[in-house]
This record gives structure tokens, C-alpha cells and sequence, in this order.
């Protein structure tokens, strides 16, 4: 398996700590995305949204990290992160969504917006993207604050490819202008994966939040 990715998108960290947690070993090819090479035909061939990560084994090219989460996972048999029991799978697979959709979509905009445009871009931020994301966030916080109520991880008792799908942008959650005081099950959600041993050893040398500029432009 090969797999393409840029080492200041957190979209490529969270796939690569699946890749190290389950013992997967793949070739990593990574891209100068500022240098263009999502955009040279070769690439654009292997996913023609112009974005990573994309992983190709044999003849499959898969684009969209969670997914590529979900195919790795099922490499490895009787692994804890993506469970068989059907139940379990669609709890992993609902909140993978969810993120997506609603939370992540509405963080991620954000942070972009608020720290990623000013402080590497020298732009202003969308005022009509802050004002769509804020309440957004303030309107799907409090679902992740009432799941989080007596539980350490979003499904059973150990780290899913839900959690690394949910927290993968615990950066941007220290320094979007946003109050989290009303979530004190997140913030001690957040502080338990940050803590998380594979994916502090997957830190990259630069926060992807706060030092690289293509969170929102070139992963999924």
C-alpha cells in the first residue's frame, strides 16, 4: 500500500496513527501541496478533488480519510478501532459522520477562518463564514458534552476510529475564538486523546492549526 499526504494536514495525521496503531507498514509518498503537486495530472488522476490523503493498494484508489481509516482497519482482524459487531461498527461509522457533517465541518471552518486566514494568509476572515460556524459549533458541542457524560471514549471503552475521526482537529479547539467553559466533558475528552500515545507521536513538526495553511484547501 502507498499512501499520499502532506505532513501539515491533520486529515493525513489521523490516517497515519490508524496505519501505526494497527502495525500497517506503507510506503508514504509526501507532497509539496504550496508547490503544487496536488495539482499535476499524475495526481489529479489518483483524486481528482486535488486533495490527500489518497491511499492506493493494487488497483484500489481511495480518497476521503475516513474511509481510508475504515479499509486499513479491516486489514487487521479482531482489532478494537473499527469492531465486527454490526451494533458497535454503526456507532463508529454514526459518529464518523457526524463529524463530518456537523462538528468538525463547522470547527474546521472556523479555525480557518480565524486563525489559518490572518496569521499565514495575511487575509481577513469570511465574516459570513464566522457567522455560520459559530452557532454551528455552539449548536453541536452540547451533543458531543451530553454523549461524553460518563464516558471516556464515544464508543465502549477504548479508542475507535471514531475518536481519531472526532478529535483530529484538537489544535484548532485550544485557539478558535470559541467558549468551551459550557463543555467540560470535551475539553477533558480532548485532553485525554491529545494524551493518546500514537497520536502524540504522530505530532508533526509544525501545528497544523496555527503554522500550516492548507487545512480547509487540500485534505479530506
Amino acid at each position: 500500500m502507498k499512501l499520499y499526504v502532506s505532513n501539515s494536514s491533520p486529515n493525513c495525521r489521523r490516517v497515519r496513527v490508524v496505519l501505526d496503531r494497527l502495525g500497517i507498514a506503507v510506503d508514504i509518498d509526501v507532497l509539496d501541496v504550496a508547490g503544487g503537486d496536488v495539482r499535476k495530472p499524475d495526481f489529479l488522476r489518483l483524486n481528482p478533488n486535488g486533495m490527500v490523503p489518497v491511499l492506493r493498494d493494487g488497483d484500489l484508489v481511495l480518497w476521503e480519510s475516513n474511509a481510508i481509516m475504515q479499509y486499513v482497519a479491516d486489514q487487521v482482524p479482531g482489532n478494537s478501532l473499527f469492531p465486527k459487531d454490526p451494533k458497535a461498527r454503526a456507532d463508529v461509522q454514526r459518529w464518523q459522520c457526524w463529524e463530518l457533517a456537523h462538528y468538525n465541518k463547522a470547527l474546521g471552518a472556523l479555525a480557518f477562518e480565524t486563525i489559518v486566514k490572518p496569521r499565514l494568509l495575511k487575509a481577513e476572515p469570511d465574516a459570513t463564514t464566522v457567522a455560520w460556524a459559530t452557532p454551528q459549533l455552539a449548536r453541536f458541542a452540547p451533543v458531543l458534552e451530553s454523549h461524553l457524560q460518563g464516558r471516556r471514549y464515544l464508543v465502549g471503552d477504548d479508542v475507535t476510529l471514531a475518536d481519531y475521526s472526532v478529535a483530529f482537529l484538537e489544535a484548532a479547539q485550544k485557539v478558535v475564538p470559541f467558549d468551551w467553559s459550557a463543555f467540560p466533558n470535551v475539553n477533558v475528552y480532548y485532553e485525554r486523546m491529545r494524551a493518546d500515545p500514537y497520536w502524540v507521536k504522530s505530532a508533526p513538526p509544525n501545528n497544523p492549526i496555527t503554522q500550516g495553511a492548507q487545512l480547509a484547501a487540500t485534505s479530506a
